[in-house]
């Protein structure tokens, strides 16, 4: 009787990644960059998307997260996940559309309509700056654990020790809310379906001020956008003096990733909310 074939071992994590992908995957077509350390790959007549990096297995709970929340934006499956390495479906992508952008206000207030018991929690990173999972009961506590902490990466305790100190006056109510967590216009992809998907999360139980105010920072967020937004879900009266809080942390991860202007921008708020 010829015996059976041999159950394959563990991928290889000193393999070059298109062997481990073939190998887990099959044959791969020509590979196309798509930025650093992200190539877009054709398996069997279908379009994947592979990222390198530490954190693969944090972003593929995230997104099977925010895939698992109702009406929450759409985000692209996961295919292969190990330590260093994730693979998911591509996106069919168009040109950005006023559409594009009511969808993306309307399933943003979905999926921040889903309360959740703790804060925090969630991704060990924030693209490669690494943050504490840890979660906890109170919103201020916890903003405040994580802005003294990413002070600490880039030299501005000083500066953030005061505004932490103040957060119980500072922090809306509501929340914790499931964010994505790391939402800057390079994370939505305009689907050629017409919906707004998202990618790179880094998921937490944070205020749902946060993603909005992520947006503001690397670009203006329409007017339809949060128009379409407060229709499913409106925010709380004071929400506009709110916005640099919430930048606060996103500039400290690239002050400390960064440097250069992200470090001024990152003190000009702290100075203007120690007030």
């Amino acid at each position: 009787m010829t015996p059976p074939p041999a159950a394959p071992g563990p991928p290889d994590p000193t393999a070059p990644w298109p062997a481990r992908v073939a190998d887990a995957l099959g044959p791969l077509s020509p590979v196309r960059s798509l930025g650093a350390d992200v190539h877009l790959v054709e398996v069997a007549g279908r379009e994947l998307v592979v990222k390198l990096g530490a954190g693969a297995r944090d972003e593929a709970d995230g997104l099977r997260l925010l895939a698992a929340a109702p009406g929450a934006p759409p985000v692209p499956d996961v295919v292969l996940v190990e330590d260093d390495l994730l693979v998911t479906t591509a996106v069919v992508e168009a040109p950005r559309s006023p559409g594009h952008e009511e969808d993306l206000g309307r399933s943003l207030a979905r999926l921040h309509a889903a309360p959740l018991e703790r804060w925090g929690g969630g991704s060990s990173w924030i693209g490669a700056c690494p943050v504490s999972p840890t979660t906890w009961s109170d919103g201020a506590v916890f903003y405040g654990a994580r802005l003294l902490a990413l002070a600490a990466r880039c030299g501005l305790q000083p500066q953030v020790a005061p505004v932490a100190g103040r957060l119980e006056e500072l922090m809306a109510p509501g929340g914790p809310s499931l964010v994505h967590g790391d939402l800057w216009w390079g994370n939505v992809l305009w689907g050629a379906d017409g919906r707004s998907w998202l990618i790179d999360p880094s998921v937490h139980g944070g205020h749902p001020e946060e993603d909005l105010a992520m947006l503001a920072l690397f670009g203006p967020v329409p007017e339809r956008l949060r128009r379409s937004y407060e229709e499913v879900r409106p925010l709380e009266a004071g929400w506009e003096a709110r916005v640099p809080l919430f930048q606060l942390a996103p500039l400290l991860v690239h002050a400390a990733l960064f440097g250069g202007g992200y470090r001024a921008q990152a003190e000009a708020v702290c100075r203007s909310l120690s007030r």
